[in-house]
Formats: structure tokens, sequence, C-alpha cells
């Protein structure tokens, strides 16, 4: 596949570097991105020269979630918003970064919002800059969580602190996602890039084959209904926010810039 929004490479150390390189919108995940990032966690895998890998943006932000100007542009042409097959691609993108049997590390600088969220808690260490800032902005245009955003929380965090986040939708930093034991470590902005490496190296030196045997492990005893959770929880409740008045209000409020009314309907 010819990749066109994310650079991927292995070095010889055996690090894969999946970087999404998409700045017109911010990395936002639209079909296209979904897509090359299928591809790549696939390929990563399958490849046995890869050892650990690396998910990470750019310098100005991780992701900025889905694409709510391409939705936008669909409301004011009366189209109908379909993303049962975008939720049901990223989905397959967060259950394989969680299956796979390499270690994944996300990198994450400047802004995480909505789906960009899921992405950067779908790996097993999070190494963040002192910049990084999380959102789980889909309620504030009438959505509910996705990517896995939900199903991961709720076993990191529990009920409470996840409804908190995903109702409230209000920005969660660095040191705040280090201190929930989300982020593995916090580092200056220019070390971002340093660490990630240094850490990766180090994994990849190690016992590989215990690493994949300890990943599975956490997989069946904490994650062997998330394919079964992606399918038949996140993509129904999402296409019925995605139907709605309020959603439709939401991304109108939010391209305009001013607040939102919404009507619960």
């Amino acid at each position: 596949m010819e990749l066109k929004k994310l650079i991927y490479t292995v070095d010889a150390d055996g690090i894969a570097v999946i970087t999404m390189n998409y700045m017109k919108n911010l990395n936002a995940i639209d079909e296209q991105m979904a897509d090359e990032l299928m591809y790549v966690v696939d390929a990563a895998e399958k490849d046995p020269n890869v050892k650990v890998v690396v998910l990470k943006g750019t310098d100005r932000a991780f992701s900025a979630g889905g694409d709510i100007g391409y939705f936008y542009d669909l409301i004011q042409a009366g189209g109908e918003v379909n993303m049962d097959g975008l939720i049901g691609k990223v989905g397959v993108v967060a259950n394989g970064l969680k299956r796979m049997s390499k270690l994944v590390i996300t990198s994450v600088c400047g802004a995480s919002a909505g789906a960009g969220v899921s992405l950067a808690l779908g790996g097993d260490f999070m190494i963040c800059a002192d910049n990084a800032k999380f959102i789980l902005a889909f309620v504030n245009i009438g959505l509910v969580p996705d990517t896995g955003a939900t199903y991961l929380l709720t076993k990191s965090l529990g009920t409470a602190r996840t409804m908190e986040l995903a109702a409230t939708g209000r920005p969660v930093s660095a040191e705040e996602a280090k201190e929930l034991g989300l982020a593995y470590k916090v580092v200056a902005k220019e070390e971002l890039d340093e660490a990630t490496m240094k850490f990766a190296r180090k994994l990849a030196a190690g016992p590989l084959l215990s690493y994949k045997n300890i990943k599975k492990q956490i997989y069946d005893a904490a994650y062997s209904d998330y394919k079964q959770w992606l399918a038949e929880t996140e993509i129904p409740t999402q296409r019925e926010c995605a139907a709605s008045m309020d959603f439709q209000e939401g991304c109108k409020a939010f391209m305009e810039k001013r607040k939102a009314h919404f009507e619960g309907k």
C-alpha cells in the first residue's frame, strides 16, 4: 500500500516507527488514515524483523481525532453521516494494537482529542511530552467515545472516573495522565523522541518471547471480549448518536466557533 498519511520505518534494532503525518487536519483519522493504520499494524505484526512498535504523531499534535470538517460538509450538503465503516476500521486498529505479539509504545506530543486519545491509550506504554493534552471531545459534538476509549478507560480507571472524563470532555494534562496510571513517563517536549527510542531499544534487546506471552496473558485476562464489544456496543451506540440532530448541531457549532444548543434529539 502507498502510504500518504503515515510514515512507516523499521530500523536496524527492530523498532518499527509508525508516524501519523498529515498536519493538514492535525492527523484526524479519516477512512484513508484508518486503512493505512490497519495496513501498518498488520505489517508490523507479521514482520519477523520487528521487535517493538512505536506509534507517534508530530510535534504539533498526536491526533485531533475524527475529521469534523468532513462531517460538517456532509451535513451542510444534506447528506447522511454514517460512521460504521470508519469506526469498524479503527476498531480493527485498536484491537490489533492490544492483540499484537510485540510491545507497543505510544509517543504523544501536543493534543490528542477524540479517537486520538483512544490510539494513545492503545499501546502498552505511553510516553508523553509535558505539553501533551488529552480530550475525550466526543460529548462536545453529541457523540460517544469510540476507537475503544470507553472500554480501555473503564479497564484502567474504573467506571466513575471514566464517566467523568467521557461525560465532561474536560482536558487531561500529561502529568494527570501519569498520576492516573495512563502514562508511563512524562518528559520535556524536546526530549520525547530520544526518551521514546531509548526505551524502545531497551525493550527490543529484552526477552521477546516473554513479552509476547505477557501480552497474551493480559489480553486474555482483561481484553478477551474487546473485539465483540467494539462490534456490538461501540458501533451501534455511535450510529444512534451520529444520526441525531444533536450531532448535527455539535458539528455546526464546532466549525462555526459557537456554543452548541443541544436538545436531546
